[in-house]
């Protein structure tokens, strides 16, 4: 299968999250290059978080909003010798978040189907009759207000468990400004609008001029408003998901002279 043969494709995921992306690009003909544009790093509360997760059970509800989410909090669970109480269920915001819940052995997760966003999981079913349910959302610091908002106008209460925070990389930018001045690149994929920020940041004037001119394949709608906000002028595709099957999916639509953007 090669219907990305050739095409020069910047993978922009933290460190030790792109390596799969990377192959599966290779596998369809890509060229990957990485340079990490965000950096996943430890909350600030732990304190705050260890005694929210100390009374997990005490919740009916439990949403990660994100990979990051799900491995980070599994991950201080098993730190702090705690197992996840069996009648609290899980909800995902994506394939991604349900893929890493499996690892840590839970498969019944509540997933939208199509895009992968709060608007979507909101529209589900078992998220209208909440009334009197007790919610914890567990995100990176300063994630979106929607989802919680939304369910609390719904009659349910809500808990944020912040189990991470993103940083601004610390990956050297003068490696993938030599690549992009020396091979070019045909498009970069953005999976976070604090991804895009950092990046644009970076580059100074010159990357920042060659991000302005390059399609992007950025998540979600208010991404593509972002990089519009910022000058940036090459086309938006936007992918109906963060994980790698949507990121590789938008690109093949887009290559292949299919998108309706």
């Amino acid at each position: 299968m090669t219907e990305l043969a050739g095409l020069k494709v910047l993978v922009t995921r933290p460190e030790g999250q792109a390596q799969g992306l990377m192959d599966k690009l290779s596998a369809l003909g890509a060229v990957p290059f990485h340079f990490a544009a965000i950096e996943i790093l430890e909350p600030r509360d732990t304190v705050g978080l260890k005694n929210l997760i100390g009374r997990l059970a005490t919740f009916d509800w439990a949403i990660f909003i994100s990979p990051n989410a799900v491995a980070r909090a599994f991950g201080l669970m098993h730190g702090w010798g705690q197992e996840w109480p069996a009648q609290v269920r899980i909800a995902g915001i994506g394939r991604g978040s349900a893929r890493e819940l499996k690892r840590f052995g839970l498969t019944d997760v509540l997933v939208p189907l199509g895009r992968f966003d709060s608007e979507s999981l909101l529209a589900l079913e078992p998220m209208h009759k909440v009334t009197g349910q007790r919610f914890v959302i567990f995100r990176g610091e300063g994630g979106r207000e929607l989802l919680g908002d939304t369910l609390e106008t719904r009659g349910a209460h809500v808990e944020y468990a912040e189990c991470y925070r993103r940083g601004a990389p610390a990956a050297d930018v003068s490696v993938l400004l030599r690549v992009w001045a020396r091979l070019g690149l045909d498009v970069v994929t953005l999976t976070s609008s604090e991804g895009l920020h950092h990046l644009y940041n970076v580059l100074g004037q010159v990357g920042r001029h060659w991000l302005a001119k390059t399609p992007l394949v950025v998540v979600g709608p208010r991404m593509k408003e972002a990089c519009l906000v910022l000058g940036l002028e090459g086309p938006v595709i936007v992918a109906e998901g963060a994980d790698d099957e949507a990121i590789i999916a938008a690109l093949v639509t887009w290559r292949t002279g299919e998108n309706p953007l």
